[in-house]
């Protein structure tokens, strides 16, 4: 039982962490940046990934290790809605991820244009993440469970 309170504890940390950095991460975009800014936004980025590992790292030992039983989850649609979602939002996260990457060395007050599709990309994976607490509480009340 500790041990399952630990990893739902995990699992709710790196949900807000990574909501935390992800809008943290919005909120200092622009049309231009410095390298040097592209440098913070991209450490956000960095602790985005780390909080999307720890939520899918504890996400897979609640679905297979402790709680509830495995197939609880395995037999609901919306759980495996749930998990297509974050999957789609890991994919498409790949994106700014390189951008950040590739244009934060250099000169720190170069200024970068900032692609469109950056800010959209940001903005698509707020509003995919907003989705999955909605699909959670479906789960939790069994919505979507087709077991017998």
């Amino acid at each position: 039982m500790t041990s399952e309170i630990i990893i739902r504890y995990l699992h709710f940390l790196g949900i807000f962490t990574l909501f935390a950095a992800l809008v943290s991460e919005h909120l200092l975009l622009a049309k231009t940046m410095k390298r040097s800014e592209i440098g913070r936004v991209s450490i956000l980025d960095g602790v985005y990934g780390i909080a999307a590992v720890i939520v899918l790292i504890s996400g897979l030992l609640l679905w297979f290790v402790v709680g509830k039983p495995a197939d609880i989850y395995t037999q609901n649609a919306v759980f495996h809605t749930k998990v297509l979602l974050f999957v789609i939002i890991a994919l498409i996260s790949i994106h700014p991820t390189l951008f950040f990457l590739k244009n934060r060395k250099g000169p720190a007050e170069e200024e970068i244009i900032l692609p469109k599709s950056i800010i959209m990309v940001v903005r698509m994976e707020l509003l995919l993440l907003v989705i999955l607490p909605l699909l959670a509480t479906l789960m939790a009340k069994g919505v979507g469970y087709f077991g017998g």
